[in-house]
């Protein structure tokens, strides 16, 4: 008998401490340590899905009292996180942004996946504000890392499992933060589906009904 599954929300800890700090982070992590004496009034962080973007702008958001754009977009020197930033449609507000925090001694942080180099960006101010920005990158993780994300992402979840399936999985997943993630999901509604414990067995048959 299967038990049926809701996919509820749970809370994931952001605090400074639970950010892992590997190679493929740790200048990304300097530079909102950094602040407020960055180079620059924006600064561009950048990285696939899933790597931890979110987790360090609350960090710098907790560390600069930052609000988020555009919840939080009033006041006179903006400190703001624009999330996204490579899917916003709005490239007036988002050039207002900029010359405001210039203007006015503020700062952003502003995420994408990619580079604004690599945006199709129709205002030539914008992408010349875009351009005299810091660039900060989060690459892709190595196996320890992964496996420190993914203990990270059963926890949040309050999930007990087998020590063995991280290595499992580490073996057979893409070498992405976003399979870990669907793989951890994928793996909590299963476990509650069967009303199994999380183990290599369960794990295989999951990646069984992937392939």
């Amino acid at each position: 008998m299967s038990q049926l599954a809701f996919d509820l929300p749970h809370r994931a800890s952001h605090a400074g401490a639970d950010f892992l700090v590997a190679d493929c982070n740790r200048q990304a992590v300097a530079m909102i340590d950094r602040w407020p004496d960055w180079p620059h009034h924006a600064l561009m962080l950048i990285g696939p899905p899933a790597s931890g973007k979110t987790h360090l702008a609350h960090v710098w958001q907790a560390r600069s009292g930052a609000g988020f754009y555009p919840q939080n977009a009033g006041g006179e020197a903006p400190v703001l996180v624009v999330e996204d930033c490579g899917r916003l449609a709005e490239e007036e507000s988002l050039f207002h942004l900029l010359n405001r925090a210039r203007d006015t001694g503020g700062s952003l942080l502003i995420t994408a996946e990619t580079a604004p180099a690599r945006w199709d960006i129709a205002l030539p101010d914008l992408a010349s504000r875009l351009k005299a920005a810091p660039v900060v990158e989060i690459g892709r993780p190595d196996d320890s890392l992964l496996a420190a994300v993914m203990a990270k992402m059963f926890s949040d979840r309050q999930l007990q499992y087998e020590t063995a399936v991280i290595p499992y999985l580490l073996k057979r997943m893409d070498r992405s933060f976003a399979d870990a993630r669907r793989l951890v999901e994928a793996l909590d509604m299963l476990s509650l589906e069967r009303r199994k414990n999380i183990s290599v067995k369960l794990a295989a048959d999951l990646l069984k009904d992937r392939s």
